[in-house]
C-alpha cells in the first residue's frame, strides 16, 4: 500500500539562502514536455520550488517513476480527491498539479521506493493519453499573472504572513525552524505563499485550493487567512 508518507519539505527558493546537499537543476530555460507520466499522491500537494521526499509503493506509480527516470526525470504530481482510493481513476484525480523533477531515487527493502522531487511549474491535465500500465497525461503549463510593482497592500500582506508564521512557531506548531529565516528574506508574494502553505501541514483540500489560485496576491491572502484561522 502506498500512503505517500512524507518528511518535512526541504526549503529551496531560487536565489534563496539554502540549497540541498545535491543542488537541484538551476533556474535555466528548458522545455517541459507536454506529455508526462503521472504520479497520483494521496495526502500531499506538491508546490513549485519545493523539494519533497515521497514514498511510492503502488505498482503503477513505481512504473511511472521508472518511466520518468528513463527519460528526462520529469513527472507530474497531482493529488487524489480521496486518499483512501487504492486505484484512482481519472475522475478521482485533481486536474491541477505540479511538474516535478526526480532528483534522487532509493529502492527500499519492502519493495517501495523513496524519491526526492523538486517542483518546477504548475500544470493542468488536459487529456489522459495512456491508462496502462501507468497514467500518461497531456498538460498545459499554468502561468500566473506578474506583479509589476510592490504596493502598500502587497507589503502589508507579506508582513502579515511573516508575523502569522512567527506566531505559529511561538505556539509550538510543527514548522521547520529555519523557515522563518527564509520567509523573512523572501519578497515574491507567490513563492512566499507556496513556501508557507507547503510547510503548514494543511489538509489536501486547503492546499489544493491554494495551488489552484493563480493570482499571487489572492494566494497569499488565502495563506494569511489559514494562518490566523489556526
Amino acid at each position: 500500500m502506498e500512503k505517500n508518507e512524507r518528511e518535512a519539505p526541504l526549503i529551496w527558493i531560487p536565489g534563496g539562502n539554502r540549497e540541498p546537499e545535491t543542488p537541484p537543476r538551476e533556474e535555466q530555460e528548458f522545455s517541459i514536455p507536454r506529455e508526462l507520466p503521472l504520479l497520483p499522491t494521496r495526502d500531499v500537494v506538491a508546490f513549485p520550488f519545493m523539494i519533497l521526499p515521497l514514498f511510492v509503493g503502488r505498482e503503477a506509480s513505481i512504473k511511472a517513476v521508472d518511466e520518468a527516470l528513463s527519460r528526462d526525470r520529469l513527472i507530474f504530481l497531482v493529488a487524489q480527491k480521496r486518499a483512501e482510493i487504492e486505484e484512482p481513476t481519472p475522475q478521482d484525480i485533481h486536474q491541477v498539479g505540479t511538474v516535478g523533477m526526480i532528483m534522487r531515487m532509493l529502492k527500499l527493502p519492502d519493495g517501495r521506493i523513496k524519491i526526492l522531487v523538486q517542483g518546477l511549474a504548475k500544470g493542468r491535465i488536459e487529456e489522459f493519453t495512456q491508462i496502462q500500465p501507468f497514467y500518461r497525461i497531456r498538460i498545459s503549463i499554468l502561468e500566473e499573472p506578474e506583479i509589476k510593482e510592490t504596493t502598500l497592500e502587497t507589503e502589508a500582506l507579506v508582513r502579515s504572513v511573516r508575523e502569522g508564521l512567527e506566531k505559529a512557531v511561538s505556539l509550538g506548531k510543527a514548522i521547520p525552524p529555519d523557515l522563518v529565516v527564509v520567509v523573512n528574506n523572501l519578497e515574491d508574494p507567490g513563492k512566499l505563499a507556496d513556501l508557507v502553505a507547503s510547510n503548514l501541514g494543511l489538509k489536501v483540500e486547503d492546499a489544493q485550493q491554494i495551488l489552484e489560485t493563480l493570482n499571487p496576491m489572492d494566494r497569499l491572502k488565502r495563506v494569511a487567512q489559514i494562518l490566523y484561522r489556526e
